[in-house]
């Protein structure tokens, strides 16, 4: 296989293999943006590099992956059994693979990594405080600890069954409401004043995160920043040649655009093993309350070493969940948070990987098919349930790769990762800095995607000025106020105080949802509130449903087989169609062609000098 050098219309350049060549005008102009991008949403590249992007999109969820079963360790009275943090590690790396298998195939059909949401951490650890669900002091021993004992195993399994009922419990209710219909009900009110708060507060509350685990190491961070930012910005046109082989050409050397491909997994890479070469030569502190000390290759080597080699999760391995309404009230508010963020991203995924503004059918899908992964990990013994993840959004920005395979090719890395242990803890063991300093990089695309959705209204507004503006700040503002003075929201009812927490504590749900009442009630025309450049932004993918059918249509055959019967077109699942089974967009279209033909033929007739 062999890189070719495919010039766009302004003039850049991008690395394209043999099998795919240059757009044409008619084409570059349909897709937009897309033009821009080295492999769109639809497109299939090498399967070497569908191999190391996906390892590179795993990576870049890596930090949120492992941060999770780490924080709930603590409550669950495993903080000195690192051994099971590691299985809870494979299991959740295992479990989002399915997860994203499920959303690229079935799901929304983006490409868009599935995971454990923060979202739900909130609720989880508010249950866990519960006094009938507080560890027993001696579990805080790391001496009294027997972590094989049918007594210590007892007391962290029945907190996790727990949790695994109240999630499942409450993802059938993000089941219900995604293949229902109700999401894409509710897309017939939302347009970029809604999105672009609910976007842009998807990364700002996140600065707290990712200035803690670069603050761990501030020289680490800034040197995985600068990698990063080298490679994707200042080298993304520089080819690197690199030996390849063609039938009739043999050996030669094909210049690749590695830099523009490859900018994330090149700098966590160089940053790791930098941190290793320190650690090896102890040039990083070894006393743990030292600062720096996380920046070690090392810290968790006892899970590298604990960890067996094979390891197949299974539903239930933990024992069988049990429920209980405070858990469930709770893990609710998060489903909620979490239905808010996942709207905004498939929004953002779809803007930076060329593809068309995801119609009904497939928002609905994506809602429906992320509860049943919340289903599927609260089954698995996760602790957590599953959403879609903004880091990797961002990471699409960066590397101008947006092809649903190189998710797929991720997904089965996370798969391999939970199965073999090993892989999994030495995974884990990138230091926490060069996480962070990933982290800064990642969010802040986030952020910008967001506000850029706020080029399709009237910004020379004031009513969109106060909307967005207002939206945002509140988003940031209430939350803060929130955790710090939880006290004032009690109302001695414990299920309601934890649903007013969590919703009041998570700043996309309070701005998305500020932007939503104000640009539905505040008057003001379609084209001032975006909605009309909105609709008509991907106008060319739009009035061609092959496109729209290509990206989110069910795949073999589901779409144009199952769906084709006419009462199909009744679920808000599948697109909708006409008795005939051509769907609506498509007689539109053939109605308009008509009406054009109707009059050159007439125009003819008498003569008239007709022109397209």
């Amino acid at each position: 296989m062999v890189f070719l050098i495919v010039q766009s219309e302004d003039g850049s350049h991008h690395c394209a293999s043999p099998d795919r060549t240059a757009p044409g005008p008619e084409e570059s102009k349909g897709k937009g943006q897309s033009s821009k991008l080295a492999y769109t949403v639809t497109d299939m590249p090498p399967w070497y590099l569908c191999i190391l992007l996906g390892i590179q999109h795993f990576l870049t969820a890596l930090g949120g992956l492992v941060a999770i079963p780490l924080i709930l360790s603590k409550e669950l009275c495993l903080q000195h059994d690192l051994l099971t943090q590691s299985h809870l590690i494979s299991t959740i790396f295992f479990v989002s693979g399915i997860c994203t298998l499920l959303q690229v195939l079935f799901g929304v059909r983006l490409p868009i990594i599935q995971g454990g949401t923060f979202a739900f951490l909130t609720p989880t650890l508010a249950m866990l405080s519960l006094p009938k669900w507080k560890c027993p002091a001696w579990t805080e021993n790391a001496t009294l600890v027997n972590a094989s004992s049918p007594e210590f195993i007892e007391v962290w399994q029945t907190r996790m069954r727990e949790v695994q009922g109240a999630i499942i419990v409450a993802s059938c209710f993000q089941i219900f409401v995604g293949f229902s219909g109700i999401i894409g009900f509710l897309m017939r009110f939302i347009g970029p004043l809604t999105i672009a708060p609910t976007i842009t507060l998807v990364a700002l509350p996140l600065f707290d995160s990712a200035g803690d685990r670069a603050g761990q190491h501030w020289g680490i961070a800034f040197m995985t920043i600068f990698f990063i930012v080298l490679f994707s910005q200042y080298l993304k046109d520089v080819p690197v040649p690199l030996p390849s082989f063609q039938r009739g050409k043999k050996c030669h050397f094909s210049p690749i655009y590695i830099f523009q491909i490859f900018p994330v997994l090149l700098g966590l890479s160089l940053s790791w093993l930098l941190c290793y070469v320190l650690t090896v030569t102890d040039v990083l502190p070894t006393d743990p309350t030292a600062y720096g000390h996380l920046a070690r290759t090392d810290t968790r080597g006892d899970v590298l070493s604990q960890a067996p080699w094979f390891r197949l999760p299974y539903p239930g391995q933990w024992g069988t969940p049990t429920v209980s309404l405070a858990g469930i009230f709770g893990i609710l508010a998060g489903v909620i948070s979490s239905m808010m963020e996942s709207m905004g991203d498939y929004y953002a995924c779809a803007r930076l990987s060329g593809a068309p503004p995801p119609p009904k059918h497939a928002i609905n899908r994506g809602i429906g098919v992320e509860g049943i992964g919340c289903l599927l990990a609260g089954a698995w013994g996760t602790g957590n349930g599953t959403t879609s993840y903004s880091e990797n959004v961002g990471a699409l920005g960066i590397t101008k790769v947006g092809s649903r395979m190189v998710i797929i090719a991720g997904a089965c890395a996370m798969l391999l990762s939970g199965v073999f242990g090993k892989v999994g803890a030495m995974l884990a063991s990138i230091p926490t800095p060069v996480i962070g300093g990933m982290f800064l990089v990642m969010f802040g695309i986030i952020t910008a995607v967001g506000i850029s959705n706020l080029q399709y209204t009237d910004m020379n507004s004031s009513r969109n000025i106060f909307i967005f503006g207002f939206s945002v700040f509140a988003g940031l503002t209430v939350p803060n106020w929130a955790n710090k003075n939880n006290m004032l929201l009690e109302t001695e009812i414990i299920q309601l105080d934890q649903v007013i927490q969590v919703l009041l504590t998570t700043g996309m749900f309070v701005g998305g949802l500020l932007g939503f009442i104000l640009d539905n009630t505040i008057p003001g025309t379609q084209e001032e509130r975006g909605l009309l450049a909105w609709k008509h932004s991907h106008k060319g993918e739009a009035d061609n449903s092959q496109i729209i059918s290509k990206v989110y249509d069910l795949p073999f055959g589901i779409g144009t087989k199952y769906c084709a019967v006419s009462w199909f077109r009744y679920l808000p699942a599948c697109p909708k169609k006409l008795p005939g089974g051509k769907k609506m967009d498509e007689m539109k279209a053939a109605g308009r062609e008509s009406s054009v033909k109707a009059s050159l033929e007439r125009d003819s007739e008498i003569g008239a000098d007709t022109r397209i």
